[in-house]
């Protein structure tokens, strides 16, 4: 009967107009000339529904890639429309200090309202804020005047600092981070610098610091019709410029009705090498910005797939995923060159027994067969508490990558993937307590309270010592992510009230299970281990074993860290090393052709590669 429904498809569209699905299964109804639709005027009976949902199951992965799962819902914006610009924070990859963005004097609401913010958003030190930009969707504006603001020598001195430390501004618009663009290569950068450092002049100068008081933010939009009404944002770009604003000193300055000579609608803003913003001393300076729309044919399920493109001249991380891969083949090797060489001889040592005395004797590896499964001398309880926790961040770990893998771990949910690792390691508290308890109870132990309580408490507990430490010490330097208060009692909260309850269920299940089973009898009494040479002691075995192990993670280590607490795919430098010495060379020539009074940095006849150049100083 349901052969007139014989074929099925998935197609990944955008989202409904009411902004709500990004998924449609769709089952096409094909009829043959000389079939009749057999299906009851009800619609679908039992079975074809079973079939349906059976086929939906089946061809969902295929089209994973095709939308956002779950992601956020589409937003479509109508001709003026207000767009709303957040501020975040400013990050540096040289000191791992983010500060909020008010926290240097840019310009700023009289009460900048706090968007809300999740967990992870909270432990990443996001502060996300309002501003004082004005964008209307698909309105163009050319050079229009934020604020003025006239700068102290401490001002101008902390500027000096972010821009020596190369820290990067980070805004948001729909959800979108701001980023420049590479022209050349195609790729973008998020964020963009405070400023930059110009070389010293040859005349005996030094080094000059400027600033970005100007920004163009380029929006890029996609309109279709016939599945959503309106428009919606795919691309958030800047193009950043550091120009020393001139107007009228004889009329009175007006942020709506001045015409500044340096840009208007007339003379759009660019990077001149001779009227860059100084930071020097102190100063009068005027924020600016332009605003620019294109029209673009990504979709809105697409607009994330920029950010996803590192840089292809660099060489980095290439060179530490080599690195990694050597020293693991390298430890292989080793681990199966003494394993081969360790049984073969005792393969050879049994195969040549020629008496019953001697075949019941035993040798080799067979020797220690007897104390595998031994309770260790020191603190049983210890090493099941520890191998409980492992399993547990084991199952975090693994949960995870699997949510990651089915698309829930979004980079448009900010902050999930923190929120992610946190709630699932609560969450496996009863796979902590499970196993612990049962290996606790192989080695014979009878304190089952004092072990479930272990098992919940001692790995948390060193954290939170670890993390109350760092805190206090971003809570000095001001760090944007230093913990509130309020966050740090939900996280007790979240340990407590949820953690420690599972760890106790499964610790419960755990200890009413039988023994494991081991595959050999334990001798009653230890084997005696004879003396041994120096290089055999423990505490060396642990630090040649560890030594080269983390050598194949510690570089690998730096791209994570840098992934997960400041938002970036991979470790990328501005610039490969062609660009650097092509920029080099520009500025030299710069230098050159300018007067000696003024410092410039690299600046060329592109446009965009100037302004690369320049963020890149």
């Amino acid at each position: 009967k349901p052969k007139p429904w014989r074929s099925a498809s998935i197609r990944g569209v955008d989202a409904a107009p009411n902004g709500g699905c990004a998924l449609c299964v769709v089952l096409r109804r094909t009829h043959s000339p000389n079939v009749r639709s057999t299906l009851p005027p009800q619609g679908f009976t039992t079975a074809m529904m079973s079939r349906a949902v059976l086929l939906a199951a089946v061809l969902v992965p295929l089209a994973e890639a095709a939308f956002y799962l779950p992601g956020v819902a589409p937003k479509s914006y109508k001709t003026r429309d207000q767009v709303p610009l957040f501020v975040n924070k400013v990050t540096s990859t040289k000191t791992q200090l983010p500060y909020a963005y008010y926290d240097l004097p840019f310009c700023m609401p009289k009460r900048p309202k706090e968007a809300s913010e999740n967990l992870g958003e909270v432990l990443e030190g996001d502060m996300i804020k309002s501003s004082l930009y004005e964008i209307e969707m698909k309105v163009p504006d050319a050079c229009k005047i934020l604020c003025r603001k006239n700068h102290n020598k401490a001002e101008m001195r902390l500027f000096r600092s972010v821009i020596d430390d190369e820290y990067r501004i980070d805004w948001i618009v729909d959800n979108l981070p701001g980023a420049m663009r590479n022209e050349e290569y195609d790729y973008v950068t998020r964020g963009f610098p405070v400023g930059f450092v110009a070389p010293p002049a040859f005349e005996g100068g030094h080094r000059m610091h400027y600033l970005y008081n100007h920004v163009r933010i380029i929006l890029k939009y996609h309109e279709d019709f016939t599945q959503f009404k309106g428009a919606r944002i795919v691309g958030f770009e800047i193009v950043p410029f550091s120009i020393n604003h001139q107007w009228d000193r004889l009329e009175e300055f007006d942020e709506f009705t001045t015409t500044l000579s340096t840009c208007n609608e007339m003379n759009p803003a660019q990077n001149d090498p001779g009227n860059f913003q100084s930071m020097e001393e102190a100063d009068e300076v005027i924020y600016t910005y332009d605003v620019k729309w294109v029209p673009s044919d990504i979709t809105w399920a697409h607009r994330w797939d920029v950010y996803l493109k590192g840089n292809p001249d660099d060489e980095i991380h290439y060179f530490s995923i080599v690195n990694s891969l050597m020293i693991v083949l390298f430890l292989t090797g080793v681990v199966a060159m003494i394993m081969l060489r360790t049984l073969r001889k005792d393969i050879t040592t049994y195969n040549e027994m020629q008496t019953l005395e001697e075949a019941q004797e035993e040798s080799g590896w067979k020797l220690v067969h007897g104390d595998v499964f031994r309770a260790p001398a020191f603190s049983p309880m210890l090493l099941s508490v520890l191998a409980g926790t492992g399993v547990q961040v084991f199952a975090m770990a693994m949960s995870t990558m699997t949510f990651a893998l089915l698309g829930f771990l979004s980079p448009a949910n900010r902050g999930g993937l923190l929120t992610a690792l946190l709630l699932l390691f609560v969450f496996m508290g009863s796979f902590a307590g499970y196993y612990a308890a049962r290996l606790y109870k192989l080695f014979g132990g009878k304190a089952w309270k004092k072990n479930t309580i272990l098992t919940a408490t001692l790995f948390p507990s060193v954290v939170c010592v670890i993390f109350f430490t760092l805190d206090v010490m971003l809570w000095y330097q001001g760090a944007s992510t230093a913990v509130p208060f309020s966050t740090m009692c939900a996280l007790i909260l979240l340990w407590f009230g949820i953690s420690l309850p599972l760890v106790l269920v499964g610790s419960y299940f755990g200890f009413k299970k039988e023994v494991f089973e081991v595959p050999v009898r334990t001798n009653i009494i230890p084997k005696t281990i004879p003396d041994q040479m120096w290089y055999t002691h423990p505490l060396f075995a642990i630090a040649l074993g560890g030594i080269l192990p983390f050598g194949a993670v510690c570089i690998e280590l730096f791209f994570i860290m840098s992934a997960l607490w400041l938002h970036q795919v991979k470790h990328r430098s501005t610039l490969g090393p062609s660009r650097r010495r092509e920029c080099h060379m520009n500025a030299t020539s710069a230098l050159t052709a300018a007067p000696l009074s003024v410092t410039t940095p690299a600046v060329t006849s592109d446009p965009a590669r100037s302004t690369t150049c320049l963020g890149s100083s």
